[in-house]
């Protein structure tokens, strides 16, 4: 019989840490969060928790000391200290090699573009002149963004003709954080895909997520992606491509554009469970974050076939306050609503608070009950 005991070390305490702990603890597996929130998400419900900063290098080494495997919910994190802690002999999934690859937008997309996995033309600028030759090069609009850090937006800036680059630049740092000029891909749909890789190399891979976005941020996420067949298997061979090439073990996501010629190219990759991926929570037999778990301990994965069509909305915070989730009775008068409250204290306008999903038997009726509930259920600032 092979028992597996694992103590699992977690870099991030927010809702993606807190979801990966509640599949983890299903499992009887015991949980360490490294996270500078006393009162984070994962706080409630973690075994144990380190209350640090991400850049204290003392905090990563008692979370090795306290965990058989170490994974985490995003990727800015202290790697330098992560790969000592592997060079040690510690087990971190997805592998540090990946972690410090992803981390760099540009370096990312040079192993891309090495291993002809489609994306954007691109370049690295030191300053205004050089972001105006690429331009010569890509066309005009064109996305500027820091090489390091981004997230939700943040980070990028829109070059939409000639007299935005000098704004575009001072608002990336002018010169003082390494940037990248990225041709800009007149998309019709985004779309993004979770892939699951194990210990033994073996992978998964979900259905096609299709998203929106508002203010840069993830707004819905609908499954199955309204897309056609063809743009479908282009876009899921580039996601097992993708995992191929990283070698990473655990959860990723691939994001992508598809044109209106059905052309499929990669915006990011995120080396970790993912917002557009929630909707496996209630839409497949085994969600992401379940088969990251099973991915980091050396289990077999479960069905990620999806089981009905499926929309995922975020809930945003509307006001700054003491959070408050309003409006979840009248909600749940469609039994077809499932409300994830991910417990933070704090809501702030356009901060992550929460999301809903909803199945239904088809996607313009998941999409219906979706836009009633959304009208509802708020987290609002008290």
């Amino acid at each position: 019989m092979n028992i597996i005991k694992k103590r699992i070390g977690i870099i991030g305490g927010g809702q993606l840490g807190k979801m990966m702990i509640l599949e983890a603890k299903r499992l009887g597996f015991y949980v360490t969060v490294l996270d500078p929130g006393a009162d984070c998400p994962a706080s409630s419900i973690c075994d144990e928790q380190i209350v640090a900063s991400f850049d204290d290098e003392s905090a990563y080494f008692e979370l090795a000391e306290k965990s058989d495997v170490i994974t985490y919910e995003f990727e800015h994190i202290h790697a330098e200290v992560l790969e000592t802690l592997s060079q040690q002999g510690h087990t971190i999934y997805p592998s540090v090699k990946s972690l410090k690859t992803i981390q760099n937008k540009y370096s990312q997309n040079k192993v891309l573009q090495e291993n002809d996995v489609p994306t954007p033309r691109f370049e690295k600028v030191e300053n205004p002149a050089q972001i105006r030759a690429a331009a010569e090069k890509f066309g005009y609009p064109m996305m500027l963004k820091a090489t390091m850090g981004g997230y939700d937006g943040k980070g990028n800036a829109l070059i939409r003709d000639d007299s935005d680059v000098e704004d575009a630049f001072a608002q990336l740092g002018n010169g003082a954080n390494e940037v990248m000029v990225e041709e800009f891909v007149p998309f019709e749909k985004e779309i993004s895909i979770i892939a699951c890789r194990a210990i033994d190399g073996s992978r998964t891979i979900y259905p096609v997520a299709e998203n929106s976005h508002k203010n840069s941020i993830l707004d819905v996420t609908i499954v199955p992606a309204r897309i056609d067949d063809a743009a479908i298997i282009s876009a899921t061979k580039i996601a097992d491509k993708v995992m191929e090439i990283f070698d990473g073990v655990g959860t990723f996501c691939v994001e992508m554009f598809v044109t209106a010629e059905g052309i499929v190219s990669v915006n990011e990759v995120a080396p970790r469970p993912h917002n557009s991926g929630h909707y496996t929570i209630e839409g497949c037999f085994a969600c992401q974050f379940e088969n990251h778990i099973r991915a980091i301990t050396g289990l077999p994965f479960g069905d990620v076939s999806l089981i009905q069509p499926t929309v995922m909305v975020n809930l945003l915070g509307e006001s700054d306050g003491v959070s408050e989730l309003v409006g979840l009775e009248e909600t749940y008068k469609d039994p077809n609503v499932k409300v994830h409250f991910y417990g933070k204290s704090e809501s702030k306008k356009f901060r992550k608070m929460g999301h809903f999903t909803v199945v239904d038997k088809t996607v313009d009726g998941a999409i219906e009950r979706a836009e009633r509930a959304r009208q509802i259920v708020k987290i609002v600032g008290i």
